[in-house]
């Protein structure tokens, strides 16, 4: 065909009819999708008993084999368990056709709502029968953060609908744990481009799932064959929770297709009138008056990026509240932009002539705003002399990806998880107050109730921070996590 494929693989209790709306969106993109659905899936939890990783390889390899032949370019992407099963088809079958997405792969099953018990699993699996007859429940939160999608799923499981299995046998997460341990070995051999999309509050699987991937493929061969997307307002269901257009907008555009397209309207079509777009836009110039990048991101879409030309430390990608972060650090030292001139609408762009300030700096140039439906998506500065701005600034670009502190970072929030036991109430606050100021920055939104006493500690905790950089505060939750796992040692 000449239509690209995409070969799309479910996860672990679901169907050839999960992933949210993605088959429909990749259809409207102009895409041909594929899937199948697994041994074992599609009947009762029991059928999973005597199913093997083996089978679900050699499953996804059929049917992998049968549409391969139909397109010139063919996409692999899984979701969960399924994006495990994508990983390894690509490296047993050295695809180079297309590109492969990993969403929410569970290389690590560590996640925040995950028991301080689940070591003791292999264990289990070699007391006879017990893989068998043990029920593995899904419970709340169900994958999902948002509160009234999470209420429809739990009235579905709760009035016995068949859409998802409600349990599996501890049998099959064995099965689920030999498949993890396949894909962790021989990665390198991964040819292909891939993109990793995981939740930071994944309470399934922690992000070192997402670095390990990111890390291992290609590596030393193809560096920067495998990205990663964060997503910040979203459990591991992350095509149907709160952050599933920010999903479907990185994969279509990985896939090199027009998220626009894949809703039904012209890519061009900012569902904006011209009014509008000058008072976004004339916002969005105040904001840069003033040097107030925050109140830039804030009139963004939750993935708005910043685009900054050049080869000094000011250059980069500035993408989400991370990017924020860092683009703040050299943006908070009185930059701004000037003299703005009289811009040009062109269907959802705008064009608008400036000067960037910085100390003694003044670069002139263009900025570059694409708006759509109230929002910004990016906005690009383009100087007429890069030159000057690589000498002002000094340094080199940051590197679009996780930095050695964030690596640490999230290295300790998997090391907290294997604590045995849980530390004292005032431990566990400033656990939470250190991690949430180093992965989301200063607290917003409204104190809780007074009803709500856990919520106000936790809120207050994290509010105690506020200011503290988060460098800083990645630093010092690294070393609290550190001297606990250390301390335990010790008593053992």
């Amino acid at each position: 065909m000449d239509e690209p494929g995409v070969f799309l693989i479910h996860g672990l209790g679901g169907t050839q009819y999960d992933l949210g709306s993605m088959h429909k969106r990749l259809k409207n993109a102009g895409f041909v999708t594929h899937a199948l659905t697994l041994p074992g899936h599609g009947t009762r939890p029991e059928d999973l008993a005597g199913v093997r990783a083996d089978d679900w390889i050699q499953a996804v390899r059929a049917k992998y084999l049968e549409v391969l032949g139909q397109h010139e370019v063919l996409h692999v992407m899984g979701m969960c368990m399924g994006a495990l099963l994508a990983v390894e088809t690509v490296k047993r079958e050295q695809h180079t056709k297309g590109r492969l997405v990993a969403l929410a792969p569970p290389v690590y099953i560590d996640g925040w709502a995950t028991p301080w018990y689940r070591s003791l699993r292999p264990l289990l699996y070699l007391v006879p029968r017990v893989p068998e007859r043990m029920k593995v429940e899904e419970e709340d939160p169900y994958g999902i953060k948002n509160e009234q999608l999470r209420a429809i799923v739990k009235a579905k499981f709760q009035r016995g609908e068949n859409f998802h299995y409600g349990w599996v046998p501890l049998a099959c997460i064995r099965e689920v744990d030999r498949l993890r341990g396949a894909v962790m070995r021989g990665l390198d051999r991964i040819r292909c481009p891939t993109l990793v999309v995981h939740a930071r509050q994944d309470e399934l699987t922690s992000l070192r799932s997402a670095h390990f991937l990111v890390e291992h493929i290609g590596a030393g061969k193809r560096a920067g064959q495998a990205r990663m997307v964060v997503l910040e307002d979203s459990y591991h269901m992350v095509c149907v929770d709160n952050d599933r257009e920010i999903v479907a907008k990185n994969v279509l555009e990985f896939f090199d297709a027009s998220p626009a397209r894949s809703l039904g309207m012209a890519a061009d079509d900012p569902r904006m009138t011209p009014a509008q777009m000058r008072e976004l836009l004339a916002g969005a110039q105040d904001d840069l008056e003033r040097g107030d990048f925050a109140a830039l991101y804030e009139r963004g879409i939750p993935d708005f990026a910043w685009y900054q030309p050049g080869a000094n430390r000011a250059s980069g990608i500035f993408r989400g509240r991370q990017g924020l972060a860092k683009l703040q650090g050299w943006a908070g030292a009185g930059a701004g932009f000037t003299a703005f001139g009289a811009p040009v609408l062109n269907a959802g762009m705008a064009v608008v002539p400036a000067t960037l300030r910085a100390n003694s700096l003044a670069s002139q140039g263009v900025l570059a705003f694409t708006l759509r439906q109230g929002r910004l998506l990016d906005a690009r500065w383009f100087p007429d002399e890069v030159a000057l701005e690589d000498a002002h600034f000094g340094g080199s670009p940051l590197p679009d990806g996780p930095s050695p502190a964030e690596h640490a970072f999230e290295a300790a929030a998997a090391l907290s998880k294997t604590l045995r036991r849980a530390p004292d109430n005032d431990t566990l606050l400033a656990l939470y107050a250190l991690y949430k100021q180093g992965s989301a920055g200063d607290i917003t939104g409204a104190r809780p109730g007074v009803m709500d006493m856990v919520g106000r500690a936790k809120y207050d905790a994290w509010s105690g921070k506020r200011g503290v950089a988060r460098e800083q505060a990645m630093g010092e939750y690294v070393s609290l996590v550190n001297r606990l796992k250390a301390a335990e040692e010790r008593a053992a």
